[in-house]
């Protein structure tokens, strides 16, 4: 069994296990309550190349990024430097991530986000829904092609918006066939969890013109970025490095080129 099928059937017994505990039906009755959406898609449409910035208390390569990190803390900070919208990672095992750290995010910040986490059961679209989410990762790999189709539909009929996140040219076939508005490729691989930035190259100049191109994993400088802009990327989806920054709004400012704000923030800290 390979990492990313270990990954997979831990999820699907932790949402056998949720749906025992609060049934679908229960769970369904709470989209009533859910509070005003925030448009994830239009919020990277901006010009030059959005940033979506992550909360991500760790990795299977990583371990734990931050002990005791504060959700309010790091995405207000991420939200103050320029941040386009934020990402949260709420998968508990090898990422250490919880819905609570959306909730609190959604609390924090008045930035569209992003739930990230192997989405395999509609149970989890009406959980994103309910707890804040404006945003779903579907991963392609994850997902044989009717489960695809399905939890895309869902996402629709819940005015979720969805990033349909790819790593080679067999995903973004599948991909396309959804005729998805928001792409993501992803540089790390979930077998070897090795990353190659140069996946994002490889692959979007066989995305059609009019999608959203997000990139994801491996970038810590805004030369990077420049690149990425250069190619037709809309946005990038950074994480780890903004968690280990000494000072993640600063590292945000530098990122979005807010060049003064980034000075200011870097004098205040000596």
């Amino acid at each position: 069994m390979s990492r990313l099928d270990q990954l997979l059937a831990t999820t699907r017994e932790d949402v056998a296990r949720r749906r025992s505990q609060l049934p679908a039906e229960e769970l369904r009755a709470q989209l009533g309550t859910r509070g005003g959406s925030r448009p994830f898609k239009e919020a990277l449409g901006g010009h030059g190349l959005s940033l979506i910035a992550e909360f991500k208390r760790g990795s299977p390569s990583a371990g734990e990024i931050l002990p005791g990190a504060d959700v309010g803390e790091i995405v207000s900070a991420y939200e103050r430097g320029g941040a386009a919208a934020l990402s949260v990672l709420t998968e508990p095992h090898s990422f250490l991530g919880s819905l609570d750290d959306l909730r609190a995010a959604r609390a924090a910040s008045g930035l569209p986000i992003l739930r990230k986490d192997f989405i395999v059961d509609r149970y989890q679209l009406w959980e994103s829904a309910v707890a804040g989410a404006d945003a779903v990762l579907l991963i392609v790999a994850a997902l044989d092609d009717g489960e695809l189709e399905a939890l895309y539909d869902e996402t629709v009929q819940l005015d979720l918006d969805c990033v349909v996140e790819v790593h080679d040219e067999a995903d973004l076939e599948r991909a396309l066939a959804l005729d998805p508005e928001v792409i993501g490729i992803n540089n790390r691989s979930l077998h070897t969890f090795e990353t190659d930035v140069g996946n994002t190259h490889e692959l979007c100049s066989d995305i059609p013109a009019g999608k959203t191109v997000v990139s994801e994993s491996g970038y810590d400088r805004r030369d990077q970025l420049d690149e990425l802009e250069r190619i037709g990327v809309d946005a990038v989806l950074i994480g780890e490095a903004l968690m280990r920054a000494s000072s993640p709004e600063a590292m945000v400012s530098e990122l979005c080129l807010d060049e003064q704000r980034t000075r200011e923030q870097l004098l205040d800290e000596r």
